[in-house]
């Protein structure tokens, strides 16, 4: 039995009676962020385009909110994190997981494709982090935003061409450091996860291609892409008290790709 002075350290992942948004929550690695969340006893809001998804999803969880929303359309997501205080009265967590993935030559890319790919994947976030931020200082809360970043926020890829996500994903990365710079003073905490090689819908295609399979694992350390499950202990970790000190960290779980 731990003393008082040596807490039970797990009980720093825990979440119970806390409130956590997670966007783009309806496939893939925001599905599985939802559940693990979930799982530690917050009471979850999910929000993405697809209705039915949602709906699959919240079947999983044990108080879900649920809110349909395209994160492009300003006025509709501006009604989000207001209606998670309506429905459990605060956010404690927001997980800014929704983004756009589409590869295609940096010479080809259309402006208006780069424009789009920016605005899903760094103003949406930067809208939903500030309503949050608000909220959450409004209510006295210690608050923690995890923005889901990626290998293309520290480092160039160049095989699987992605000029306009890497740009926002980088700039996602230093908006990370300079939210957290600002609102530490607001008891808020603000960081990111940057994840590697993970197999989901937006990688499907991807990994499906024998050449890209194979370059992943000769170029990753650890041999091998990453499985969904090993996000979890970072995303609790940055969630919960175990990271109290911890701000303004862009933090890589990439089987070792940007160590090299």
């Amino acid at each position: 039995m731990p003393d008082a002075a040596f807490p039970d350290p797990l009980t720093a992942f825990r979440l119970d009676g806390q409130v956590a948004l997670v966007t783009g929550a309806s496939s893939g690695l925001g599905a599985r962020f939802a559940r693990v969340l979930d799982a530690a006893g917050a009471r979850v809001a999910i929000t993405a385009r697809r209705v039915d998804r949602l709906q699959l999803l919240a079947e999983s969880l044990t108080d879900p909110i649920v809110l349909p929303c395209d994160l492009t359309d300003d006025e509709r997501r501006a009604t989000l994190v207001p209606a998670v205080i309506d429905a459990a009265g605060r956010i404690d967590v927001l997980v800014n997981n929704a983004g756009r993935s589409e590869p295609m030559r940096a010479f080809d890319e259309p402006v208006d494709h780069f424009r789009a790919t920016i605005d899903v994947n760094l103003v949406a976030p930067f809208a939903i982090a500030q309503a949050a931020a608000r909220a959450m200082e409004e209510n006295g809360i210690a608050g923690r935003i995890i923005n889901i970043a990626s290998i293309y926020s520290l480092v160039g890829i160049g095989r699987v061409p992605e000029a306009g996500y890497s740009a926002s994903k980088g700039g996602l990365a230093s908006l990370t450091r300079e939210l957290a710079s600002q609102w530490s003073r607001r008891n808020i905490r603000v960081n990111a996860l940057a994840p590697g090689w993970f197999p989901s819908e937006m990688t499907t295609e991807m990994f499906e291609d024998p050449r890209l399979g194979e370059w992943i694992v000769e170029k990753t350390p650890l041999r091998r892409p990453g499985a969904a499950h090993e996000l979890d202990g970072a995303l609790l970790f940055l969630a919960g008290a175990a990271s109290s000190y911890v701000t303004g960290q862009v933090l890589a779980v990439d089987g070792g790709w940007t160590a090299v």
